[in-house]
């Protein structure tokens, strides 16, 4: 079933909002005017006039400084802590899901993760080279790592809650996360984390007791004069992380002994290591100009798990793994960014050319496995291949300030901009994805390596060009209009724009709304990904038992298998965005409401293994569909393709009060984000392909209910921070809404369960610079609904849903000590 959120219900919540923030405005009259109480945080996201504050701004902006962003627990992850400060951000922890285990993807506003654009220094950042093809929220998406940027280097994020893509160009449907570097030319600190988790929970199985998941960093930051009148700020972050582990119990036929309380799989988080730099500067020159550069470097290695080979798995060796083995997937990434550019007026413009490039690689590495098809002559360790995709761009901005009799001169920003990019895939040793002599699975278990059939090194190119106009026509009105046209090298060209207003009926209180068209272009990943693998498969055909070799697996969208199934070249995603809200404030009070509409039309899915027998599809359709495949030798086949369309509603409300009292400084903060999508449109086969066909063929029952339910309808985080004299401290309650676990079977759908967790922090400031901190994250130990046994399987691997918006792993203690000089 679908929730809707019709137009008369956000009004009504927006108007109730209102009406109970009156008295705390009312109170909010009599808060001190210093700066304790100002909340004027200028932003440069959804504006390109100078000066505009968070609160000022046409469109709803998130400011989370830096330092907020260190507070959260160890902090060794940029995305976890900003999904625990922006109710809109979520982020869950996928698990035995191949390289979605070491990429997570965040989500804004319960769309895909690539759906958002993120910025850094308010320049297109590369998104990461891995596709996510498993069954994790947001399958089939590829997206900006934002854990490849660690806290400590942010001066602040702000989070622009609106479409933009006239503004910033594709991939801003559901808004840009901009991340601004520190800058600073003295000064620094250094911060040293640990902490651990220290948990109880009950499984499908029975109860356990963990205490794993160690996590320490070593990070900090420094900056220093360039040249005189410059600034180089240099950041890094060294970090590990060992891994967690929240697998059910294995049943007893699939433990050597018999032991109904064995684990033999692991599932959580993945043991990790990090070691980031990153550096921010900028020199001014003659006649007004200045030269500026930023960019950074990390280098992580992770591993983890696929699902546990019992020790009377087919595949398994007795020979090698008498008690069975637990396949482990390693991931080595190195991701590099580097920006530079002038900046400076000429002409009567303010100027801006800017270069940037960046590079995300992924290398695979398969072990503690084997491939049965060897016998006891396989290897247990393989080099399984791997991805890579750069990124360069090379843009010309304009700021010219014109006088059009208006209230104040009207804000003309335009620019041009090229883009390169460039994906690829390497191959796997051969014996990671050969056949061996023997009759059993062929392949690394666990991840078989790329073959030579999926090597790709494809590029694209596009030109853009926006014209961005904002101006003040009265002192109580301002108007936003903004235009881009891309051309890209694949695909053909589009037109996006945009229209905005805000009206200040008061200082204290204000209303503003806009409506957009956005777009998202295929990626390269979607275009060109391709992963087979080779199984042994027995049939019985006349009553006698047939053994044979079969492919199976991802075909690229120009591939002969998948266009015998209809498929066609990507188009980009199309959408229409529609907002509305208020801003009131008083003194150190503030509350903005914001509802939203959010129409896309083709979406980029990620197809059903067509071939494969499912409960929604007919024994005819199956039959039809191998005949299609029969004479590329495979009985299984997925693609990307287009043709989803939904629409999301919503509501993001956002409240703060300060004030200051003789028992200490208080920030109370509350936010809220409701949420929901209905899928509105549901792709169909072309009528050239001949197979019957129901409505889920290629995008059946759990992934169309991982669109609509696969994130919480509901999330609120309320958090107050105190302080007095060296003494603070910051408590955090955050309650998350239901999440259903879809079947293609409903039988077998579970819910992840509603949950408020509480974190809690105290500090305090020695005379000599240092601040000690201890806290606790998930005071309560809270967990979601555990997997069912019946879906779980005889060895248990899956403990917890990877669909929890918190994750899994219960409760997390930390203390921290950070020196400031």
């Amino acid at each position: 079933m679908h929730v809707r959120i019709s137009r008369s219900v956000l009004l009504g919540f927006a108007s109730a909002a209102t009406l109970l923030a009156c008295p705390l405005a009312a109170q909010a009259q009599s808060a001190p005017q210093d700066d304790t109480t100002q909340i004027e945080e200028v932003v440069v996201t959804g504006t390109r006039t100078v000066g505009r504050t968070r609160l000022d701004s046409v469109a709803p902006v998130d400011v989370i400084s830096g330092e907020v962003l260190t507070r959260q627990g160890a902090g060794t992850e940029l995305a976890a802590a900003l999904a625990a400060t922006a109710p809109a951000i979520n982020f869950p922890r996928p698990a035995i899901s191949d390289g979605s285990d070491h990429v997570r993807p965040a989500t804004l506003r319960g769309l895909a993760p690539d759906q958002t654009l993120v910025l850094i220094n308010g320049q297109r950042g590369h998104v990461g080279a891995l596709v996510n093809v498993n069954g994790a929220l947001g399958r089939g998406s590829t997206a900006f790592d934002l854990n490849t940027i660690p806290a400590i280097t942010l001066g602040n994020v702000e989070v622009l809650r609106d479409g933009a893509s006239a503004q910033y160009g594709a991939d801003a449907i559901a808004g840009v996360i901009n991340l601004r570097l520190r800058q600073a030319s003295s000064g620094g600190g250094l911060t040293a984390v640990y902490g651990t988790y220290d948990t109880e929970y009950d499984t499908a199985r029975g109860k356990h007791e963990r205490r794993d998941g160690e996590q320490t960093s070593l990070s900090g930051w420094i900056g220093l004069p360039l040249f005189g009148d410059g600034f180089l700020t240099l950041s890094g972050e060294i970090q590990e992380r060992e891994p967690t582990n929240r697998s059910d119990y294995a049943a007893p036929g699939s433990v050597s002994n018999g032991s109904s309380t064995t684990v033999i799989g692991r599932y959580g988080d993945p043991k990790t290591t990090s070691q980031s730099a990153w550096f921010n500067a900028g020199k001014p020159l003659a006649n007004g100009w200045e030269g500026y550069a930023f960019g950074g470097y990390q280098h992580r290695d992770s591993e983890s798990a696929a699902t546990a080979r019992a020790f009377n798995n087919a595949n398994n060796v007795v020979s090698i793994y008498p008690n069975g083995f637990l396949p482990m997937i390693g991931a080595a990434i190195d991701d590099y960014n580097l920006f530079g550019g002038l900046k400076g007026e000429a002409g009567g413009i303010d100027w801006d050319f800017s270069v940037g490039w960046g590079r995300n690689e992924l290398e695979y590495k398969t072990f503690n496995s084997l491939n049965a098809s060897y016998g006891a002559a396989s290897q247990t360790s393989f080099d399984s291949g791997g991805l890579g995709y750069d990124q360069l761009t090379v843009s010309v901005d304009g700021v010219k300030q014109i006088d059009a009799n208006l209230y104040e001169p009207l804000n003309l920003a335009f620019g041009v901009e090229y883009r390169r990019e460039t994906f690829e895939v390497s191959a796997g040793e051969p014996t990671s994805y050969n056949k061996g002599p023997l009759n059993a699975g062929a392949g690394a278990q666990g991840f078989p390596g790329f073959q030579p059939s999926n090597v790709v090194d494809e590029d694209r190119s596009n030109v853009s060009a926006y014209i961005d106009l904002e101006g003040k026509f009265s002192e109580n009105i301002t108007i936003g209009a903004a235009a881009r046209y891309e051309d890209y090298s694949d695909f053909g060209d589009t037109l996006t724009g945009k229209l905005s207003a805000r009206w200040d009926t008061s200082e204290h209180f204000a209303v503003r709304g806009a409506i957009s068209t956005g777009f998202k272009a295929p990626a390269l990943q979607q275009q060109f990904f391709s992963y087979v693998a080779t199984n042994l498969v027995t049939t019985v055909v006349g009553g006698v038992p047939v053994t044979s070799l079969v492919n199976a697996g991802s075909f690229r969208v120009n591939d002969p298998v998948a266009i015998a199934l209809g498929s066609r070249p990507l188009e980009p995603e199309r959408s229409t965005n529609f907002s509305g809200g208020f801003i009131l404030r008083n003194g150190g009070f503030e509350l903005t409401v914001d509802a939203y509409r959010i129409d896309i039309e083709d979406r980029i899915i990620y197809s059903e293994t067509l071939g494969l027998t499912r409960p929604s599809q007919s024994a005819a359709t199956t039959n039809a569909t191998l005949a299609l495949l029969a004479p590329f030798g495979v009985t299984g086949a997925r693609f990307f393709l287009n043709g989803v369309d939904t629409t999301t509603n919503g509501v993001d409300i956002v409240t703060r009060y300060r004030t200051e009292q003789d028992f200490g400084q208080f920030t109370f903060t509350g936010a809220a984000n409701f949420n929901a999508t209905e899928i509105v449109g549901l792709p169909e086969i072309p009528s050239t392909v001949a197979v019957p066909t129901s409505p889920g063929y290629l995008f059946d029952r759990a992934n169309q209910l991982s669109f609509s339910d696969g994130t919480p309808k509901r999330k609120f985080v309320g958090s107050v921070d105190w302080s007095l004299g060296d003494f603070s401290a910051t408590a955090r309650a955050t309650y998350y809404g239901d999440v259903l676990v879809a079947n293609n079977t409903s039988t077998l759908d579970y819910q992840v369960g509603d949950a408020t967790l509480i974190d809690l922090e105290g500090r305090y400031t020695f005379p000599f610079g240092v601040t000690a901190a201890v806290g606790v994250n998930n005071l309560t130990d809270e967990y979601p609904n555990f997997t069912p046994a019946t879906i779980n399987g005889g060895t248990g691997s899956v403990g917890f849903p990877s669909f929890s918006p918190y994750g899994f792993n219960g409760r997390f203690l930390f203390g921290r000590l950070s020196y400031s000089f």
